[in-house]
């Protein structure tokens, strides 16, 4: 399957690092102008440099998805240009959060993880519709977790509860757009050393706990960042034309 993405314009958000760093470059890699955001400024820079030296076109922006003026005057910048073909909401995570009793979470804490896995992918779609409407097609493709379709390895009631409502929202999204010709996709990745945290998460484990992980994983191995990346492009292309609402997950089996 030759995928190729000459002409499209793509936003990726959480671009820094991790699936979004990969997904950015897999874009660049086959012919879009990528439009990475992320608010962690110096490893945004990797990203684009990353980008640039595999013969892409990448600009970049600080934000912060969780401000909607913030993500509107990026979206406004980038349609004003031209169009816009693709959005992948990667942006989220545990915001260096752990996995605590219920007693313990305050109201900020529970809030937070909301707002930057629910409320951030709700104001980039929000922002890109407009544009994506007017050219009838779009593709938006939101990152979820494993945890959204049953619980989170990280014992973080916020997160598996949000990853969830993104499931929902990327339902929801895919029967409203459909008529422009907006397909709305969302992909739960398994678990997969993609960045500090994942990483932080893993040594956690011990020897015992990550050979238990991935015994407990049908291929027998973690994935890489890349492996997700593939399921955006698959998503983001037309081989997936007639394909929306649906979740992916890339797990290596379970």
């Amino acid at each position: 399957m030759n995928v190729d993405f000459t002409g499209r314009v793509a936003i990726v958000t959480g671009a820094a690092h991790g699936f979004g760093r990969a997904i950015a470059l897999a874009f660049a890699e086959r012919g879009a102008t990528v439009w990475a955001c992320d608010i962690v400024a110096e490893e945004l820079r990797e990203t684009h440099d990353l980008c640039v030296s595999a013969g892409g076109h990448c600009q970049t922006r600080a934000v912060d998805v969780t401000d909607k003026a913030a993500v509107e005057q990026f979206v406004g910048a980038i349609s004003a240009i031209g169009r816009i073909d693709i959005l992948v909401n990667n942006a989220g995570g545990v915001l260096g959060q752990v996995g605590r009793p219920i007693e313990q979470i305050s109201q900020a804490d529970w809030q937070s993880i909301f707002d930057v896995n629910v409320s951030g992918a709700f104001f980039t779609s929000q922002a890109v519709a407009p544009a994506m409407k007017s050219a009838r097609y779009g593709r938006i493709v939101n990152i979820s977790s494993g945890a959204g379709l049953g619980i989170s390895l990280t014992g973080i009631q916020a997160y598996a509860s949000a990853k969830a409502a993104q499931i929902g929202l990327t339902r929801q999204l895919a029967h409203e757009l459909g008529p422009w010709g907006i397909t709305v996709n969302n992909i739960a990745p398994g678990f997969v050393r993609s960045n500090a945290a994942t990483e932080r998460q893993w040594e956690s484990y011990g020897e015992e706990g990550q050979r238990r992980l991935v015994e407990g994983i049908a291929l027998k191995r973690l994935g890489s960042p890349s492996d997700i990346a593939h399921g955006v492009l698959f998503f983001a292309s037309d081989y997936a034309g007639w394909i929306t609402g649906q979740v992916l997950s890339i797990d290596g089996g379970k």
